[in-house]
């Protein structure tokens, strides 16, 4: 036999293969939705026509249809995020520090996935002078 011994590979922690990483507009919009909604004085997501569907779904048991991502558009260029929501605030909020904090929530939700944020832009598309139902 010679002395040739079998050369071993070192891997280090440090080796990370190469590649890209694309997030989808429909993973920022679900990302969005769930921080605007988590503001106060967001009473719901999107504009009449999407409401209106909304509420018949909610009356043929298909309540979650939709919902994820309902009154959100984003999209996504070389990891910049630009995102489109329209809201339905509560009575008695005012417009301005309820579309701040949407503004500082959905940032921060989005950044938090590696993502930066170049706009987000809102419509506030009505009032709920009551609370919703339960």
């Amino acid at each position: 036999m010679s002395d040739e011994a079998t050369q071993e590979l070192q891997v280090t922690p440090d080796a990370v293969a190469g590649g890209t990483t694309h997030v989808s507009d429909e993973v920022v919009e679900k990302i969005a939705v769930a921080a605007a909604r988590s503001v106060p004085g967001v009473v719901e997501l999107g504009g009449d026509v999407a409401r209106f569907f909304n509420a018949v779904l909610d009356k043929v048991g298909l309540d979650q249809v939709g919902d994820a991502r309902r009154g959100c558009s984003a999209h996504v260029t070389n990891g910049a995020a630009v995102v489109n929501l329209v809201l339905v605030i509560s009575a008695g909020h005012s417009v301005p520090q309820v579309t701040d904090a949407v503004r500082a929530a959905v940032s921060a939700a989005v950044e938090a996935y590696g993502l930066r944020v170049d706009e987000i832009n809102i419509r506030v598309d009505d009032v709920a002078m009551e609370a919703p139902p339960a």
